[in-house]
């Protein structure tokens, strides 16, 4: 465990990851617990670690291994959930999540992790690290479980802006399906564009014109747009990726969260009712333990902000162990391929492909 030699993600072997260790709800031994299990299962992790130091020795101390893996930044601030966003860009500079954001924008760090304030996370995101040039708004992007060969289907926005109009679902899609590729390893992702029917006369006119735009530039942009599809869609393997405007996609990630957790409670309930009912339980524990697992949401914990010049990704308020694991482990795999430097690339392209075809439809020169 260092204290003075920093550490930079492009001269250190392995990948760094920067981690907010005091935005979580349940406090800092949890995130520290997340950490302790990504570093088991990858021994090319080192992480900057960012909140109260004493606090932050003892719980890393107790972990074998983290040893010699972390850089403790102390930082006496912490931003709470009911934070204003506009106040910690005023006055959160001795804060983690600060802290925590610049490790990624000075270079020493390939991604962000935080279970802080979402509106504060995603606004300090933008003023220190800027958007991608081209990119209007930033987006939340989630994985979704799905019955596709890789088990989630990618979907954004989930929340960073309720307002979308065409032009920005159109970079969704475009950001989307670079994630796919780097993230899910989809050499040419399907893209599908939520809405209340796939009729194509169905949906409000910004729906109808994205859904114009995406067709035309999917080719160039080497993605395939399978037009609109339905909310009984997101977990079918018809679709990589789901685009739709932060309002509904936030609304249907808290729905689909809460089903999982709901379908867990009564399946326990059930085999437990009567003595037969717990023999069945324990005649199906493997089919059981298999389902539990891929309805699990904190498997799919972490949402990543997409259309920034560095990868943030966001973990759950409430998280456990297991919840900051997993937007660990995604963090590192991003920061790895080199996500943000590889969207940036590949929004230009589009941008020129996408002003190219429209241009020679209008009969432009």
């Amino acid at each position: 465990m260092t204290h003075g030699t920093a550490l930079t993600a492009h001269t250190i072997p392995g990948t760094v990851l920067s981690i907010d260790a005091m935005g979580s709800d349940m406090g800092p031994s949890v995130v520290v617990a997340g950490m302790a299990l990504s570093a088991a299962k990858n021994a090319a992790l080192r992480f900057i670690v960012h909140g109260d130091r004493p606090q932050l020795e003892r719980l890393i101390e107790r972990r074998r291994d983290l040893m010699d893996r972390c850089e403790i930044r102390h930082a006496e601030g912490v931003v709470t959930m009911d934070t204003k966003p506009s106040h910690v860009l005023r006055n959160g500079k001795s804060t983690s999540m600060w802290s925590c954001i610049e490790a990624v924008r000075s270079g020493e760090a390939g991604a962000a992790v935080s279970c802080g304030n979402t509106g504060a996370l995603m606004a300090l995101s933008m003023i220190r690290l800027r958007k991608i040039e081209g990119v209007n708004r930033p987006a939340i992007a989630c994985l979704w479980p799905s019955r596709n060969p890789s088990g989630f289907n990618v979907m954004l926005d989930v929340g960073a802006d309720i307002r979308a109009d065409a032009a920005d679902l159109l970079q969704y899609a475009l950001m989307g399906a670079s994630y796919a590729r780097n993230g899910l390893d989809l050499p040419r992702p399907r893209v599908g564009l939520l809405n209340v029917g796939t009729e194509e006369h169905k949906g409000r006119a910004e729906l109808k014109l994205a859904a114009e735009l995406i067709e035309r530039v999917s080719k160039a942009a080497d993605f395939d747009f399978v037009g609109f599809i339905e909310g009984g869609d997101l977990p079918s393997d018809m679709v990589d990726v789901i685009v739709t405007d932060g309002f509904t996609g936030n609304v249907a990630l808290k729905t689909g969260e809460g089903t999982a957790r709901l379908i867990r409670e009564l399946l326990g309930e059930a085999f437990r009712f009567s003595p037969l009912s717990r023999i069945a339980a324990l005649l199906a524990y493997t089919s059981l333990r298999r389902l539990s697992k891929r309805i699990d949401p904190r498997r799919v914990n972490g949402g990543v902000f997409l259309g920034l010049n560095g990868t943030v990704v966001k973990s759950h308020g409430s998280a456990d162990a297991t919840g900051v694991s997993a937007a660990i482990k995604l963090a590192a795999r991003l920061a790895a391929a080199g996500l943000s430097d590889r969207l940036a690339a590949r929004l230009a392209e589009a941008e020129q492909a996408a002003s190219a075809i429209i241009q020679s439809e209008a009969g432009e020169p």
